[in-house]
């Protein structure tokens, strides 16, 4: 006779229940997420988010208004993660609970689950469209309502978030969506319209205007706003929470040099060098910007140039180089991936090389300046000729 297996351990609801309330908080479990996030633990947060999530479910039976919190925080988790995919279905989640953004944004609910949506489209173009504008709808509606109501702060936020999600459209109308010109245009400029309206004196509004006009062959007025942009924070102290984040000055960098404003872009790239010396982008936006300095000084050289123009087109190309080494070096420590900005570093270097001879070993934008005015080999024929 073969032996009966041992009876399950059935655990009653009471029981279950006893659990569940022994159990940390969600609240507690959430909040610890949130902090492993922000120290860079995504392991522990995950972990805790997802018990978080279970605790709720085990509640409410499903997803519901109370896991709008923990569903949120799993797809910023995902997001740092790298997995977009699975990023986008906690939002989409989401959304099924609170498909209008009419729950209170203190509760998970709001514009920012269509937002992330938008950035995180598969196939962009118009689905990231239609998310940008589900969520500008919803921050629209809370300002509508809201007026005399909230805090000042808390509308200039969802002003700022509004105007946010504005340029997104009209971003996605200047890449993905731009073989459609007439409309692309249009809805572009229609879009920065409101924006500007909204907030004025936003860098991400100022910045995404520039380059919309640039994109119109407008650099006039794509000037005019880069530098109302500038002037709202270069004087700053360092620490000042109102310095726009790394990733928007080097972008307003390549936005000032298509402006062709290199002097204003070079003194943005030194105080980004100074911040952050690892920035592999930095260090080529700077050589990069300091050979087209030089080049467009030699193009106004007329008859015979003075020794004093001369030394000063070769010191700047001499820096050129030096920022440009200093990148490749850099490239290959931090293991960076863009080829193309590899090959475009070579491609100057080797231009430079052909006029000032081969560096030394170890030459670097890290070395000390003071030799420089003793200037490297290369007669005045040749930095005139040979770049």
């Amino acid at each position: 006779m073969a032996p009966r297996p041992p009876e399950r351990h059935k655990i009653s609801k009471a029981q279950k229940r006893k659990q569940l309330q022994s159990s940390p908080s969600p609240k507690a479990l959430l909040a610890s997420a949130e902090q492993c996030l922000h120290m860079g633990n995504l392991t522990e947060a995950l972990s805790f988010a997802t018990r978080a999530l279970t605790i709720l479910h085990e509640r409410h039976h499903g997803d519901s208004v109370a896991s709008l919190p923990a569903l949120n925080l799993l797809g910023e988790i995902t997001v740092e993660h790298g997995d977009a995919e699975k990023a986008r279905g906690w939002f989409e989640r989401a959304i099924t609970v609170d498909p209008r953004g009419e729950v209170p944004e203190e509760q998970g609910g709001g514009a920012d689950n269509f937002l992330w949506l938008a950035q995180l489209s598969e196939e962009g173009g118009e689905d990231s469209v239609q998310w940008f504008r589900k969520g500008a709808e919803v921050l629209r509606r809370q300002l509508r309502e809201g007026d005399g109501v909230e805090a000042e702060e808390a509308r200039e936020e969802k002003k700022a978030k509004l105007a946010s999600a504005l340029c997104g459209v009209a971003e996605v109308y200047m890449t993905d969506l731009s073989w459609d010109d007439g409309e692309a245009e249009s809805q572009c400029d229609k879009a920065m319209a409101e924006a500007l309206q909204i907030a004025p004196e936003n860098v991400e509004v100022l910045q995404t205007l520039a380059s919309v006009r640039i994109s119109q062959l407008r650099k006039d007025e794509a000037r005019k706003h880069l530098a109302k942009s500038l002037s709202l924070w270069k004087d700053l102290e360092p620490d000042d929470p109102d310095i726009p984040a790394f990733p928007t000055r080097i972008s307003l960098s390549r936005l000032l040099m298509e402006a062709d404003m290199e002097e204003e872009a070079m003194d943005v790239l030194e105080r980004l060098v100074s911040e952050d010396d690892q920035s592999v982008e930095a260090w080529y936006l700077g050589g990069w910007c300091q050979y087209v300095q030089a080049e467009k000084r030699k193009s106004r050289m007329d008859g015979k140039p003075s020794e004093e123009s001369l030394a000063e087109t070769s010191l700047t190309l001499q820096r050129s180089r030096k920022w440009l080494l200093h990148c490749l070096r850099l490239y290959g420590l931090v293991g960076y991936e863009d080829e193309r900005l590899q090959e475009h570093v070579n491609e100057l270097i080797g231009s430079l090389n052909a006029v000032f001879g081969e560096a030394a070993e170890g030459a670097d934008a890290n070395e000390e300046d003071d030799d420089w005015e003793d200037a490297e080999e290369g007669s005045d024929d040749e930095i005139m000729d040979g770049v």
